[in-house]
C-alpha cells in the first residue's frame, strides 16, 4: 500500500500521513493494554483480537455487500432502519463496529439476520495501512456507509484509492468538532473531502462541511427518528407507569448519564426529597450511558443514603415499593421501557459539556424532555423539540456543581400535570413530523452510487 500521495487522486496529504501512520504503529501497544484494562469489567474486550488487526475473519460474507460502519451504540441503533431496508432488497450487509457494546446492540437487533448469514458483523480494524488493506482485501464491499461522525483516514484515502464509494451518512458536526478539523489545515479538511458524499442530518451539519471545501453535500434528516420502538418493551414500560400512577407516584427517568452527572442528579433528588413539596414521593430512574460505569453509580447512589434497587434485579415489569426513591437501570437495551414508564426525561449529557444524548428516542415514546445546555451534538434536534414545546431547557451553571436550579426545574415540571401532558402531546408530534430520512438516503445513495460506477 502506497503510503505517498496518489497522484491521479490527490487526496492523501504525503508527510502528515506518513506521521500519522508512524504514531499508530508506536502507539498500538497501548491499544491492546486499554482493551486489557478494559476486560476487568468483561473477557469479551479481548475476544476477535486478530480483527482489530484486519485477520481471522470466520465465516466471511460473499463479496459485494454493503458495508455500514456504525462504531457504538447510538450509531447502530440509527443504523438500523437503512440495514433493515437494505435487507428488504436482498442485500448483504457488512456491519462493523469500534466497540463492544456497539457489536452487542447489532447482535441484539439483528440477531436472526446475523444466524442466516445476511448480515456478517465485524470490528473495523485500528487505522493501520496495512490492517486496512486486509480488511477490504478480504470483504470487497460494493459500496462503504459510515455513520454519523467516524472518519478515520487510512480507510476513507484508501476506499477513495480503490474507487470504493465511502459516504458518510446520517452525518452530523458541531461547532468544537469543526474547529478540530481545521486545526490540522489542509489535511483535515482533505480528509472529509476523499468521502464520495456526505448526507448530512441538518443544515447546520451540511454548512460546516461545506465550509471544510465538501462539495457533495445533501441534507437528508435524521435517521434516529426512524428507528422503531421496541413493542414488548413500550407495553412493558406501560404496565410498569400504570403501577406507579395507582400509587400516585410519577418517575423521571436521568437518561444516558455521563460521569460527574450523577453526583448532580443525586443531590438535586434528595433536595427534591426534603422539599416535601409531593404528596407521594417521586421516583428516580437513572440509566448511565456507559454499562462499565453501572457499580460505580451503585455506589453513588448508596453513598447519598437513597432506599434503591437495580433494575436486573427484577424479571419482567419491577414491582415499586413504596419506600424505594432510586431505580438503577442498570441493563441493555431497554431504553424504550424506561421512557414508557417515565413522566419525564432528564437527558444526560446534557448538564455538564459532554454535547447531550439522543431525545429523539424519548419523544417518540411521547416523554417531556428536560435538557441542560450542551446540546451541540443535537442542536437541530434540541431547537426543534424545544421550539414545538417537546422540551424544556433547564437554566442554571451546572459545572459548578449547583443542583438548585435542576430541582426547581423537576419540581415545577412534576408539580404541573397539564404542561407535562401539553409537553407529551408536542414529543409524539416532533417524532412523526421528522420521520422519512431513510427513504432520503437510499433514493441519494441509488443516484449517487449509480453515477459513481
Amino acid at each position: 500500500m502506497n503510503l505517498t500521495t496518489n497522484s491521479e487522486y490527490g487526496a492523501r496529504p504525503r508527510i502528515w500521513f506518513v506521521i500519522y501512520q508512524l504514531l499508530w504503529h508506536l502507539l498500538l501497544p497501548l491499544a491492546f493494554i486499554r482493551l486489557a484494562w478494559r476486560a476487568r469489567h468483561s473477557i469479551e474486550y479481548l475476544s476477535d483480537l486478530p480483527e482489530r488487526l484486519g485477520f481471522a475473519y470466520s465465516k466471511p460474507i460473499k463479496q459485494g455487500a454493503i458495508w455500514i460502519h456504525a462504531v457504538s451504540v447510538g450509531e447502530t441503533r440509527a443504523a438500523q432502519p437503512l440495514i433493515e431496508a437494505y435487507l428488504a432488497q436482498g442485500e448483504c450487509i457488512l456491519l462493523s463496529h469500534m466497540t463492544l457494546n456497539g457489536r452487542r446492540t447489532g447482535k441484539q437487533l439483528f440477531a436472526k439476520e446475523i444466524a442466516l448469514g445476511q448480515i456478517r458483523q465485524v470490528y473495523l480494524p485500528y487505522d493501520l495501512c496495512w490492517a486496512v488493506e486486509h480488511f477490504l482485501k478480504t470483504f470487497k464491499p460494493k459500496l462503504g456507509l459510515f455513520m454519523e461522525t467516524e472518519a478515520w483516514p487510512t480507510v476513507v484515502f484508501r476506499c477513495k484509492e480503490i474507487r470504493l464509494p465511502l459516504f458518510l451518512v446520517n452525518a452530523r458536526l458541531s461547532e468544537r468538532s469543526a474547529s478540530r478539523v481545521n486545526r490540522f489545515g489542509k489535511a483535515g479538511r482533505a480528509l472529509f473531502q476523499a468521502f464520495a458524499g456526505i448526507l448530512a442530518q441538518t443544515d447546520f451539519d451540511a454548512q460546516r462541511y461545506r465550509h471544510l471545501g465538501v462539495k457533495n453535500v445533501e441534507i437528508v434528516g435524521n435517521l434516529k427518528f426512524d428507528v422503531p420502538l421496541d413493542i414488548e418493551l413500550v407495553s412493558q414500560g406501560k404496565a410498569w407507569q400504570q403501577e406507579l400512577h395507582a400509587n400516585q407516584r410519577l418517575m423521571v427517568c436521568a437518561a444516558s448519564t455521563r460521569d460527574g452527572e450523577e453526583v448532580i442528579i443525586l443531590k438535586a433528588w434528595q433536595d427534591l426529597l426534603l422539599s416535601h413539596a409531593f404528596k407521594v414521593p417521586p421516583l428516580l430512574c437513572l440509566v448511565p450511558r456507559h454499562p462499565e460505569r453501572f457499580s460505580e453509580v451503585a455506589d453513588h447512589i448508596a453513598g447519598v443514603g437513597f432506599q434503591f434497587r437495580r433494575r436486573t434485579e427484577w424479571r419482567g415489569v419491577p414491582q415499586t415499593a413504596t419506600d424505594l426513591e432510586v431505580i438503577l437501570g442498570d441493563s441493555m437495551g431497554e431504553m424504550p421501557l424506561y421512557y414508557s414508564a417515565a413522566d419525564l426525561v432528564l437527558m444526560g449529557g446534557s448538564l455538564l459539556p459532554f454535547g447531550g444524548q439522543n431525545l429523539i428516542e424519548a419523544c417518540a415514546a411521547g416523554c417531556p424532555v428536560l435538557l441542560g445546555e450542551h446540546t451541540y451534538n443535537f442542536q437541530q434536534a434540541a431547537l426543534d423539540a424545544l421550539e414545538i414545546g417537546a422540551a424544556k431547557r433547564l437554566k442554571g451553571n451546572l459545572l459548578l456543581g449547583e443542583p438548585i436550579a435542576l430541582m426547581e426545574s423537576l419540581k415545577s415540571m412534576l408539580l404541573n400535570p397539564a404542561q407535562l401532558e401539553k409537553m407529551s402531546t408536542a414529543a409524539k408530534r416532533y417524532s412523526l413530523e421528522h420521520r422519512g430520512a431513510t427513504q432520503k438516503i437510499l433514493r441519494s445513495l441509488e443516484h449517487q452510487h449509480f453515477s459513481l460506477s
